[in-house]
């Protein structure tokens, strides 16, 4: 079986920055795609930044230009490094995995259990 574990959530004032870390383990043939999504209270979960196999980052429109997502493929780890945080930025980060376990298995998403960023003075 796959877990992601995350890790670095917290409470930052306005315009800080924080890091976030995740880390795959299990039985793991390929990631194809890695990434953040985040969850508001009363909001739906919404794509905050995704890294493929290939190198190629998408980010939400909302944390462009401020959060930056690096993977480190040799570890199966993705980090978000967070920076000029907004209250808005306050939500439930998870975690995501597009993987194959095997190299007969078909992808699935896997997903972290989560990790709470608040943003708040």
């Amino acid at each position: 079986q796959v877990q992601l574990v995350e890790s670095g959530g917290g409470l930052v004032q306005p315009g800080g920055s924080l890091k976030l870390s995740c880390a795959a383990s299990g039985r793991i043939f390929m990631i194809y795609v890695m990434g953040w999504y985040r969850q508001a209270p009363g909001k739906q979960r919404e794509l905050v930044a995704i890294s493929t196999s290939s190198g190629t980052t998408n980010y939400g429109d909302s944390v462009k230009g401020r959060f930056t997502i690096i993977r480190d493929n040799a570890k199966n780890s993705v980090y978000l490094q967070m920076s000029s945080l907004k209250p808005e930025d306050t939500a439930v980060y998870y975690c995501n995995a597009d993987l194959q376990s095997t190299l007969m298995a078909r992808r699935v998403d896997y997903w972290g259990q989560g990790t709470q960023v608040t943003v708040s003075s």
